[in-house]
């Protein structure tokens, strides 16, 4: 893995090597507050995916390969990951709930 921008942009190396060196990259959402303030919105100025999306693709997957090739560890990724996802949603419920979701709050 390589980080093309800090939190949000990475190179990820293809398992198998070939000659052309290939690689994937994923962009997550990158938001900076604007405004005055407390509060300040935050605006997109590159989209991407989020932590829930690539969360909820691994869990796919996992359950793909415990079909294929069950296992004790397997089993125990997906209860990890499901996990994972839950927390992240239970933050953005919180949030929501606040009225803070999309918000940056500034703490000086």
């Amino acid at each position: 893995m390589k980080v093309l921008t800090e939190g949000h942009y990475y190179e990820l190396a293809h398992f198998e090597k070939d000659e052309s060196g290939s690689s994937e990259s994923i962009q997550f959402i990158e938001k900076v507050a604007k405004g005055e303030g407390q509060v300040q919105e935050l605006v997109t100025i590159n989209n991407g995916t989020t932590n829930e999306e690539v969360l909820t693709m691994l869990i796919d997957r996992m359950y793909y390969l415990q079909n294929k090739f069950p296992c004790r560890e397997n089993a125990i990724v997906i209860t990890k990951l499901e996990e994972s996802l839950m927390w992240l949603e239970q933050r953005t419920k919180k949030r929501i709930k606040q009225n803070v979701e999309g918000k940056n709050l500034n703490h000086k």
